[in-house]
């Protein structure tokens, strides 16, 4: 298979076109080529720009009938191609087939929401006449589209990720300019390639492929008016510096952690837990790394962690029930094997998993692990977790916000007033109650605090974050 750049309308870089160069995309899981990407320069991107500028002109404006019907017909296109979509998502980056029936569903549900939305976001009426002087007046609020927004798309989701931005930023009336990662540039390009079927107009969705150092400079152009990134904290906040003037939406990486509490359902905290650890190799930024137990059931939980963790699917990405595939290249699966062995040399237990085939490390669980170590400290993006026990409350939730990291955490407890406690006093994005952290719904306010990020996504939360608020008052003659 090969995937082209989409530049204002044109797709560019076709299999024979010699002018334009070829990326060569492989299978994580068995090595084998999958096919081909239309890898383009700077010519091509600063193209991408005029067009997305030049389009924004119209797309601002446009019906908001127009819009919807775009996203809904986007919408539609891709819940017809769910399988085709599933299997690429399969052969680019390794994603159990299950997974990744469950990432096109979202998409599908992602574009929804954004058409949905667009008929009444970003409208409001104010009543200024609690203030005496305002009874002859009106006050209205209307948000407007900023412009050219560029996207930065990472590899462990290419196309819900890819629509959280994309979505949005039309329904808003914006354009914008997608790069996707180089690990996974054919799922992202066949979405884009989606939205040019359902009628989405020549320069409002571009699609750029090439040298990140090309990205950063395109920053540098005064058009684009907005930058929103998926991927690691290095490279997101020395992107944010490049831009510190203009709008910025950062989504990086995290760390989250479980609470265990004495009263919780413990079987359904076991199954969660190992869904949430090992789903997708842990290739999630809002995976569980960290597992806090109560100490009257930590014994009782670990024996049960341990058990559910050998039993946990793991291999063939192709096969419905495998639940851990292989991590994305050999340099991933060396990072993380590289964190497990520095723990256990500084005194970690290994009390599950550790080892590793080809790209794929089955699920691990550690105990006892220093703190000086960098899997306490760093996010592991891989499949595994740390196991440590607590006595109150109070010391369960310092832990958890001792980390410079916070997208989200998950509790489990029977008790409404510990989960509204937890609730109050953890520094993260969001605090998910009796599941994991790995759960997230798209219509809803995602980010994170400290170096997770900056900005929130979530359909109508992007909105806002990609549009500019504009009051009129108005006195009434």
């Amino acid at each position: 298979m090969h995937a082209e750049m989409l530049i204002d309308g044109c797709f560019v870089g076709g299999p024979c076109d010699q002018s334009v160069g070829k990326q060569v995309l492989r299978s994580p899981f068995d090595g084998k080529i999958i096919g081909t990407a239309a890898e383009g320069g700077w010519s091509e991107l600063r193209a991408a720009i005029d067009a997305a500028d030049s389009a924004f002109l119209e797309w601002r404006s446009s019906p908001r009938l127009l819009r919807q019907q775009v996203l809904r017909r986007t919408a539609e296109l891709i819940r017809e191609r769910t399988e085709e979509l599933a299997e690429l998502l399969v052969l680019e980056i390794g994603k159990p087939i299950t997974a990744a029936r469950g990432e096109v569903a979202r998409t599908a549900i992602t574009f929804d929401c954004a058409a949905d939305l667009v008929g009444h976001h970003g409208m409001e009426a104010l009543a200024v006449d609690l203030d005496p002087r305002g009874s002859d007046y009106r006050c209205t609020v209307e948000r407007f589209p900023i412009g050219v927004i560029f996207c930065i798309v990472p590899y462990n989701w290419p196309l819900n990720l890819s629509a959280h931005k994309i979505a949005p930023a039309l329904a808003a009336g914006n354009s914008v300019i997608v790069k996707p990662s180089p690990l996974a540039p054919i799922c992202t390009m066949t979405l884009v390639r989606i939205l040019h079927e359902a009628g989405c107009p020549p320069g409002v969705v571009n699609l750029w492929n090439g040298h990140p150092t090309l990205a950063q400079r395109a920053l540098e152009d005064r058009r684009v008016k907005m930058l929103s990134f998926t991927g690691s904290a290095a490279v997101g906040w020395s992107l944010k510096e490049k831009v510190s003037d203009r709008r910025v939406c950062l989504e990086l990486g995290g760390d989250a952690s479980v609470i265990v509490y004495e009263d919780a359902d413990l079987d359904w905290a076991t199954a969660r837990t190992v869904a949430g650890g090992f789903g997708y190799a842990g290739q999630i930024c809002i995976s569980i790394q960290h597992v806090l137990v109560q100490e009257s059931i930590y014994e009782d939980f670990k024996a049960r962690l341990i058990a559910a963790t050998t039993e946990c699917p793991t291999g063939d990405p192709k096969v419905a029930e495998t639940v851990c595939g292989p991590l994305i290249s050999s340099e991933a699966a060396d990072k993380v094997m590289a964190m497990i062995d520095e723990a256990v040399s500084k005194g970690a237990t290994l009390l599950a998993g550790g080892t590793r085939s080809g790209n794929i490390i089955s699920p691990t669980i550690l105990e006892s692990v220093p703190q000086s170590v960098a899997l306490a400290n760093e996010e592991v993006f891989g499949p595994v977790l740390t196991l440590s026990k607590f006595q109150s409350s109070g010391e369960a939730l310092a832990k958890v916000n001792s980390s410079k990291y916070g997208i989200q955490c998950g509790v489990f407890t029977r008790s409404s007033v510990t989960a509204e406690s937890a609730y109050r006093a953890l520094e993260v994005g969001g605090v998910v109650i009796n599941d994991y952290p790995t759960l997230r719904f798209d219509n809803m306010p995602y980010g994170g605090v400290k170096a997770s990020g900056f900005g929130r996504e979530g359909v109508r939360y992007a909105m806002d974050e990609m549009t500019e608020p504009k009051t009129r008052v108005e006195r009434i003659v």
